[in-house]
């Protein structure tokens, strides 16, 4: 894998910029090493369900097609891995971050080792040294999350489908999750220029009502022209992309998101 910058030429990176940028500039001046990073996978295919391809669980890196998860596994592990006399990243580093990040303390045992729901990623990788929680430091709002959308449809998901001992430790895993206090940002508490505390390349994860759900799409914070917009996978546009529209318009065209979450890289 090839983990050096991408060289693309002048794009548009939403209707909120007033000018074009070239990705040169824009790494430049972006204010957070994991959102300049980032900057690699724009216009890499969102695909869903990309880590479930394989029948036994390993650790997959394929930046080459990725889901909103992924994509932000990735962004985090490719600005913390060092950059090698070649002027290549440390793919051993990339690689070992992302397992951290991915799994539940770093081990891989089986299809319920990785952490599918998104409030036990943030546990796992706070734990680790890797995020901060930045909205328990600036918000007030707290929520307590429920799970259990996994084994009320596993249909949905080939490896609880039929594997009644699957079933069985997910079961688990979302019972110690239920109950967990999160503080987040209300919608209806999001202006469209967002939040003074919330910097480029914070991590945003939108909460849901969705019953068993806790998370429903996660992305990059970014700051243009005055306006809090995201850089994150697509399901919409099938890519990784700037969003055109900000983070609380995303809010109110989404009914069932109430909110956002907000953590941070801690600097290694």
């Amino acid at each position: 894998m090839n983990f050096t910058k991408k060289k693309i030429s002048l794009m548009l990176i939403g209707t909120l910029c007033a000018t074009l940028f070239s990705t040169q500039a824009f790494a430049q001046n972006a204010a957070n090493d994991v959102l300049t990073n980032a900057v690699d996978y724009l216009d890499v295919p969102y695909v869903a369900g990309v880590l479930d391809q394989n029948d036994t669980e390993e650790l997959v890196l394929n930046t080459d097609e990725m889901d909103c998860t992924t994509f932000v596994e990735y962004a985090i592990a490719l600005a913390l891995a060092p950059v090698k006399e070649n002027n290549y990243k440390d793919e051993e580093v990339f690689a070992d971050y992302v397992q951290k990040l991915r799994y539940r303390d770093g081990k891989i045992d089986g299809y319920t080792s990785r952490l599918h729901y998104m409030t036990e990623w943030a546990q796992n990788a706070i734990k680790a040294g890797i995020l901060e929680d930045v909205a328990e430091k600036n918000s007030k709002n707290t929520m307590q999350v429920q799970t259990g959308y996994m084994t009320n449809h596993p249909n949905l998901y080939k490896h609880l489908a039929n594997n009644p001992q699957n079933m069985e430790k997910m079961r688990a895993i979302e019972q110690s999750i239920n109950g967990t206090t999160v503080h987040y940002v209300p919608a209806s508490n999001l202006p469209n220029d967002g939040l003074k505390w919330i910097h480029d390349g914070d991590i945003i994860m939108f909460t849901t009502n969705e019953p068993g759900l806790d998370i429903a799409h996660m992305g990059l914070a970014f700051n243009i022209s005055g306006k809090l917009t995201i850089m994150h996978a697509s399901s919409v546009e099938k890519r990784v992309e700037v969003s055109k529209v900000t983070i609380k318009k995303m809010l109110e065209d989404n009914p069932k998101w109430t909110g956002i979450r907000v953590l941070r890289v801690v600097k290694h």
